[in-house]
């Protein structure tokens, strides 16, 4: 293959994609309280629909599922009706976009839960940290173990969130199971400390996720859902005593479904401070069958690297997204790109989210 493979099209299940530059989901709290997407949502989406694919910022499946404020949901029927506008301006002009399926688990706190109730978690295990607030930063709070009964209603509420992505005009969904959130806090043992089927092995541990992918699968079909994965992310307070073991066998696990993709973070292949032992991430790579994505870090040649390399199918950008509405067509010309601006991340009005100039 040659490097500009990056700017080639991919066939990803029933979607022709343009490029393989992927929009990251990237959480911008811009959503009403009641997380209804607003109209700027639209138009910031739309301007990046250039990409090859768009991931939703993390969605919320559920009220108890809300971790941060101003962040939207799709469990109910307002919330359908905010994103519907949004999905059809990304298709106006020509994009694809999936919606980030999103429950924050431990990584929330009272003030942001129905009737100032605790966090759910695996195992009632209080994170280090502190959540986010609308009346601003509160520590966490040891959260409640969900009991085994209660599964099947999480997995029901991802459920009927697929479903609602479907009637608001998604192109797919992608199952957020990274970053310390609570699929993820059940693979990993760190957080997992349950005893009964769903903790200890990591065939256990990775119980809920295969069911409420099986769930998701039932509404869209395998070949319109991915998964996203953080083996060694130790953002959330998360931590595992053999990543490389539990991920390998989770990889193992998810095969046989034959998804659209595995979306792989990267974070923490060399760097301090991962969530367990290091280990080659790439090992991933090597026994997943199917469409594989990375992100995390990635420039112009690192990822064109990356594609011409077999690394990756696809690449996904955060930050130069954020203030690149055009960043393939940038990077396809290899074309100068905006400074983001940091201070405009999360929260807040159109400066910072949707004014970022274009090369045209």
């Amino acid at each position: 293959m040659s490097a500009a493979d990056l700017f080639s099209p991919l066939q990803l299940g029933p979607h022709a994609l343009a490029n393989r530059l992927v929009m990251a989901p990237l959480t911008r709290n811009r959503a009403g309280r009641d997380g209804v997407p607003t109209e700027m949502m639209a138009e910031y989406y739309a301007q990046r629909a250039s990409a090859g694919l768009i991931l939703s910022e993390a969605t919320c499946i559920a009220p108890t599922a809300v971790g941060y404020p101003y962040t939207p949901g799709i469990w109910n029927g307002a919330q359908v009706g905010g994103w519907a506008p949004v999905t059809g301006a990304v298709h106006a002009r020509g994009g694809r976009i999936f919606c980030q399926l999103w429950h924050v688990g431990r990584i929330s706190h009272p003030d942001l839960q129905p009737d100032g109730a605790l966090p759910v978690a695996p195992s009632a295990v209080r994170p280090e940290g502190q959540a986010m607030t609308y009346a601003g930063p509160r520590p966490y709070v040891t959260p409640r173990a969900l009991e085994t009964a209660e599964l099947p209603e999480i997995v029901d509420q991802y459920r009927i969130a697929a479903k609602n992505a479907l009637a608001a005009g998604f192109d797919g969904v992608e199952v957020h199971a990274a970053n310390g959130y609570l699929l993820d806090e059940f693979l990993r043992d760190g957080s997992n400390r349950r005893a009964d089927a769903y903790g200890g092995s990591v065939d256990n541990r990775a119980r809920l996720l295969l069911e409420v992918l099986d769930a998701v699968v039932g509404v869209w079909g395998a070949q319109r859902v991915g998964v996203r994965l953080s083996p060694i992310q130790p953002f959330n307070d998360m931590r595992d005593s053999d990543p490389e073991g539990t991920f390998t066998r989770v990889v193992e696990l998810l095969n046989p479904l034959d998804l659209a993709y595995l979306h792989v973070t990267r974070l923490g292949r060399d760097a301090p401070g991962a969530a367990g032992p290091a280990f080659d991430l790439g090992k991933l790579r090597r026994l997943w069958k199917g469409v594989y994505m990375t992100n995390h870090g990635y420039d112009r040649a690192s990822a064109m690297a990356a594609v011409a390399g077999g690394e990756a199918d696809l690449v996904a950008f955060g930050v130069l997204y954020i203030a690149n509405p055009d960043l393939a067509e940038r990077m396809r010309r290899d074309a100068p790109l905006n400074a983001p601006d940091p201070a405009t991340f999360y929260g807040g009005g159109e400066r910072g989210y949707t004014d970022y100039p274009c090369l045209d």
